[in-house]
């Protein structure tokens, strides 16, 4: 088993939280790791679809991994609703040397390899757990050996012990906002928890993707607040919103002016996240700050 679940008193992660901590055997090796938040709905799924398409682009090996039950974070990478770790571990009765690598790993539009970690059913199980268990398989089948970058696309604004457990792997902790106040208030929140990992593991704040927005005002509020960075700002196109429904990522829609501009974006972000990104210091604010912030009475 690859994480395991104990109080830890007096480390940082909260007095006598119950916390995933990452066992040595199962830290990702050369590749580049991020890991994707963002409130639900936000649209975390497509971004890290067209981000890993962006990688690919400029020449990377990239797999996403998706860590969500719903496993929808890479159909508009294979077209289709790709089954789960889960689901393989399931089939084999929990029998993982008798996987197959094409049981749980499944190639996408630009050749990113796609992987669904699935979750337990609700109500039961640790999300830690089973991003644990799928980065143990691609280990145990080499998968990570040849992969330059490797995205987590993280289930909704958890961060509780067991969803944010791709932080104990990342490099860089990332979070898609739109400009309004329930994704920023979610992204404060998220802020929390990168800081709160940095004080035990590699894990540092990347940064903000502004998402599905005409303009960037508030998120550039928060920042100023609290020194967060904005990496990316992507508008509400109706071409994005299309290319879900379609099972499509961005880089397969008519090439539009707004579409190529669109298109250049993911480029430039995923080159200037390849090139290195400084640590951000950001601090976040208490609930009420964060209502004052953004003029609520």
């Amino acid at each position: 088993m690859s994480v395991v679940m104990r109080p830890r008193p007096g480390m940082g992660d909260g007095e006598g939280s119950l916390q995933v901590h990452l066992d040595p055997a199962s830290r990702i090796d050369g590749a580049r790791v991020f890991a994707i938040y963002g409130k639900g709905g936000i649209g975390k799924s497509t971004t890290s679809s067209n981000l890993s398409v962006a990688f690919s682009r400029i020449g990377k090996r990239v797999l996403q991994i998706g860590c969500d039950p719903k496993h929808d974070s890479t159909f508009t990478l294979t077209k289709r609703l790709a089954p789960t770790v889960i689901d393989a571990l399931e089939a084999v009765d929990f029998h993982a040397d008798e996987l197959r690598r094409e049981d749980f790993v499944f190639e996408g539009y630009g050749g990113v390899l796609c992987v669904e970690a699935g979750g337990p059913p609700a109500g039961t199980g640790c999300g830690g757990y089973v991003v644990g268990q799928t980065v143990k398989l691609l280990k145990e089948h080499h998968l990570l050996d040849e992969t330059d970058i490797v995205i987590f696309d993280v289930l909704g604004d958890v961060v509780c012990g067991g969803f944010a457990s791709p932080l104990l792997h990342a490099d860089r902790g990332l979070v898609v906002a739109a400009n309004d106040f329930d994704s920023i208030f979610a992204m404060n929140r998220i802020v929390a928890a990168i800081k709160t990992k940095e004080k035990n593991y590699p894990v540092r704040l990347g940064g903000v993707i502004v998402n599905r927005s005409a303009g960037t005002d508030q998120v550039e509020r928060f920042n100023r607040a609290t020194g967060m960075k904005t990496l990316a700002h992507f508008p509400d196109l109706d071409a994005i919103r299309r290319s879900r429904l379609k099972k499509a990522t961005l880089f397969e829609m008519e090439e539009t002016p707004e579409v190529l501009a669109a298109q250049a974006e993911y480029i430039r972000l995923a080159t200037s996240l390849w090139e290195g990104t400084e640590t951000v210091e950001a601090s976040s604010l208490k609930d009420r700050e964060i209502f004052d912030l953004l003029g609520f009475d």
